[in-house]
């Protein structure tokens, strides 16, 4: 391995502006006449050009993965691993360089953003150290003089679908299980936060990666994205998003009966008792609502509070978010997060916002576009007064907006939680431990955080029920995702 650390140069990133496919070890340029723009959130601006893939591109990529696949999946573990940590300190060696990039085409504060790209090195370092801990089995036989061993082994070529609201990260969220596994991996961008995926792939130049380990291809989800999950060269789909692209990937891949592996959207209740802490409560629900604008699919979508503190509950988090700053974060490190990635997504929330209001909701802070007409920014929001049966206590909002309904005792809360067709996360908030253990017990979700903030945990398994996904991430879990297995029966003659 080479030991010097990848830095980037303003003439490079100049370079740049027009970025190319990442395919077999190079960057290579797309047969496809049509390209996507990438903007800035906060400002408008133009950041880059990405071409927008065809056939033949994703051909090429696919080939290029699947030809480097034996060879890489022959190395032995610990070798693959090595690659992994090298990638992982190149990362770390650009932190400021790469968060720069994420906060200026996804509109996370760079706080955020850095810590976004530490946990990308961790996450690398982490799915690394595995390498000498995949397992199989030896298995018992009925028959006399039999062996029966049960082999984990590489799947092939996976496809990582990457989001934009974490998108650094979610390259190792895909690359990671994927390689130290011994399979090779075609990632796919999100059309609205390339460019810190172009900078990944500067750092895989100076690195000794054989080429087509490590392919990235540019495109919208419904051409280039339709184009690799409907491919038989895909061996698995791994992707992170709406429910709806995510059902989307599972009707192209039905046909080659590809396997998927779905993160799809959340709608995650908070209830809070009425033993609860109170302060404690509004600084974890408001951390939980606010970081990344209000876009990550386990934030605090809607919260229950107990009616016997509901008042003094909905004032407290009325005021903790009309104090909070908000605004470019690249002109601005005092903000407490940025613009929504898009007039789309602004929309939405602002259509979802009003509707609850026609509704019978009451506004307390916020509900409306905030800083003008510049960017796509929304105020803090607090919603009380709403009912289980509205629009806004169902549908995913995916920015910074709170919702609130009251009840009256825990059976009730337990219910309303799991009144939905998502079920990723959740969380309580109570002094109580039986009180807490009867809604991990009864709640209908893959993760429930007590007394804290929503934010899983890189050896926990990041995996929802029902619409929220198919299978999971992160952990050993997470890591046996990018497996099959092989039973070999051995009898002795």
């Amino acid at each position: 391995m080479k030991k010097q650390a990848a830095h980037f140069s303003t003439e490079r990133a100049a370079i740049m502006l027009s970025v190319q496919n990442w395919i077999d070890g190079r960057f290579t340029a797309s047969s496809s006449k049509h390209t996507i723009e990438d903007f800035n959130p906060s400002t408008g601006q133009l950041i880059c050009t990405v071409p927008d893939s065809d056939d033949s591109d994703v051909d090429m990529a696919l080939s290029a993965a699947a030809a480097a696949q034996p060879e890489w999946a022959r190395l032995p573990a610990i070798e693959r691993a090595k690659v992994l940590r090298v990638i992982a300190q190149r990362v770390r060696d650009n932190i400021d360089t790469l968060a720069r990039v994420i906060s200026e085409e996804q509109g996370k504060i760079l706080a955020l953003a850095r810590t976004e790209v530490t946990f990308t090195a961790a996450y690398f370092d982490y799915m690394a150290e595995w390498a000498r801990r995949i397992e199989g089995e030896i298995l018992e036989s009925d028959r006399a003089g039999e062996t029966i061993f049960l082999f984990r082994k590489p799947i092939g070529v996976v496809v990582g679908v990457l989001p934009w609201n974490f998108p650094f990260f979610l390259i190792a969220r895909k690359a990671a299980p994927a390689l130290v596994t011994g399979n090779t991996i075609v990632l796919k961008p999100s059309e609205e936060t390339p460019h810190n995926a172009a900078k990944f792939c500067e750092i895989l130049l100076e690195g000794d990666l054989p080429a087509g380990v490590i392919n990235v291809i540019h495109g919208r989800g419904a051409s280039t994205g339709s184009i690799l999950c409907s491919s038989s060269r895909a061996d698995m789909i791994s992707f992170t998003g709406s429910r709806e692209t995510g059902s989307a990937i599972m009707t192209s891949a039905a046909s080659n009966i590809t396997k998927v592996n779905l993160e799809l959207g959340g709608k995650a209740p908070a209830i809070v008792m009425a033993d609860a802490d109170i302060q404690l409560a509004v600084k974890a629900i408001r951390t939980s609502r606010l970081i990344n604008s209000g876009q990550v699919c386990n934030c605090v979508e809607r919260v229950y509070v107990h009616s016997a503190i509901a008042a003094n509950f909905v004032d407290a988090l009325t005021r903790a978010m009309k104090a909070t700053q908000f605004g470019n974060p690249l002109e601005d490190d005092a903000v407490e997060y940025g613009p929504l990635i898009n007039e789309t997504g602004y929309k939405k929330i602002d259509g979802i916002v009003r509707r609850a209001v026609e509704a019978g909701a009451t506004i307390t802070t916020g509900g409306k576009r905030g800083l003008g007409e510049g960017g796509y920014f929304y105020e803090p929001t607090v919603l009380a007064g709403c009912r289980q049966e509205m629009e806004i206590m169902h549908r995913e909002i995916f920015g910074p907006v709170i919702p609130i309904v009251t009840f009256d005792d825990l059976d009730q809360a337990i219910a309303y939680s799991n009144d939905s067709e998502y079920g990723l996360s959740s969380s309580i908030y109570t002094r109580d431990l039986n009180v807490a253990l009867k809604a991990c017990q009864e709640l209908r979700c893959g993760e429930t955080y007590v007394n804290r903030e929503h934010f899983e945990a890189l050896q926990g398994f990041h995996a929802g029920w029902r619409k929220s996904g198919i299978g999971g991430a992160d952990g050993k879990h997470g890591l046996y995702e990018f497996l099959q297995t092989h039973v070999v029966y051995l009898q002795r003659t």
